[in-house]
């Protein structure tokens, strides 16, 4: 059963912290399952703990990581637009929504042609939910704030039950759909489009395909925090599990298989080992070069957008790009 605990900040501000019972026991189970598996895996959503979410929002501003200064781009010139292309009045529901700083240009877009805004952010970190949330509050007086700290699904769960008269415009930026696998994809847009009503609008940020030799730096920056945001993993499962990772002992790896149209992460064991996990009573061995795939990014193009929308309920209403053709945005209207 889902624990609903609601805190209320300020006035503006509802904080919905769903499932907490459970989440220690869905990483636990997660971690046993992954890392038994041949090859091993773990989920991405376990890299944003508090310390992950904020080694993320240091990864954003590395200058390999030219996805955020693309996004950002794209926002100081359209953002308008896009708030245009969904009737007034809009709600904002964003997915993912870490520090929201990009979701500002899109904020203030709202404002100017509405005296009120009711934003609804879902964030895995309730840590990083509650001071993003305080933050925008303090900067926009006539923001209200209904934040649910969950995974997507659960999240999309509770906001198909808050109805609303409103249009929604729906955000899914930091090209976090490149994490999910095509059938997950799928069943993520469809959940999603089961929030929306028709003529509604979820805008979408992917990345683009492109050369490895773009790629693969944005994913192992020569100052290692995407490394240290990689190696985190381990730390957390060593800190709420009792395990005993040895964490000079594992490797980030990125790299670009482009049959598949992904960057993956890895992380390599760099001899053979054993690791014991106390809390599930496992030992785990690894050999000298095994890895733990840690993540996906799949790479883009306009026909897949237009595909993925049509089997979703959706239609590819309009995209827009940064200079330099990087990076997208990509209004996907309810159909």
């Amino acid at each position: 059963m889902l624990a609903d605990n609601r805190s209320v900040l300020p006035d503006r501000l509802t904080l919905h912290r769903l499932a907490l019972g459970g989440d220690t026991n869905a990483f636990a189970e997660d971690v046993a399952r992954g890392l038994t598996a041949q090859p091993k895996v773990m989920p991405p959503k376990y890299f944003y703990d508090e310390l992950g979410s904020r080694l993320f929002e240091a990864i954003c501003f590395l200058p390999e990581y030219y996805l955020t200064r693309a996004e950002s781009e794209i926002l100081r010139q359209h953002a308008d637009a896009i708030v245009a292309a969904i009737a007034a009045p809009t709600r904002l529901v964003e997915l993912g929504s870490g520090s929201a700083e990009k979701t500002r240009f899109l904020i203030e877009a709202l404002l100017r042609r509405q005296s009120t805004l009711h934003y609804l952010p879902v964030d895995i970190s309730d840590a990083s939910l509650e001071r993003s949330s305080l933050e925008l509050l303090h900067l926009y007086s006539n923001l209200r704030i209904t934040a649910y700290a969950a995974d997507y699904f659960t999240a999309l769960h509770a906001l198909r039950e808050a109805k609303s008269s409103e249009r929604t415009i729906a955000l899914f930026l930091g090209s976090n759909l490149g994490n999910f696998k095509t059938d997950e994809a799928l069943n993520f847009l469809r959940a999603v489009r089961q929030v929306l009503k028709v003529e509604d609008g979820l805008l979408l940020g992917v990345d683009l395909k492109k050369p490895a030799a773009l790629l693969v730096p944005a994913y192992d920056d020569a100052l290692g925090v995407t490394a240290a945001f990689n190696r985190n993993l381990l730390v957390r499962i060593n800190r709420e599990l009792r395990a005993d990772f040895q964490l000079e002992k594992f490797l980030h790896r990125a790299v670009y298989n482009e049959a598949l149209g992904r960057i993956e992460a890895h992380l390599v064991s760099v001899e053979t080992q054993r690791v014991r996990i106390n809390a599930l009573d496992l030992e785990i061995p690894f050999a000298a070069g095994e890895s733990i795939h840690t993540e996906n990014s799949y790479k883009f193009d306009l026909p897949q957008l237009a595909a993925l929308a049509s089997a979703t309920g959706f239609a590819l209403q309009t995209s827009w790009f940064d200079t330099e053709q990087r990076y997208s945005f990509n209004l996907f209207t309810a159909a």
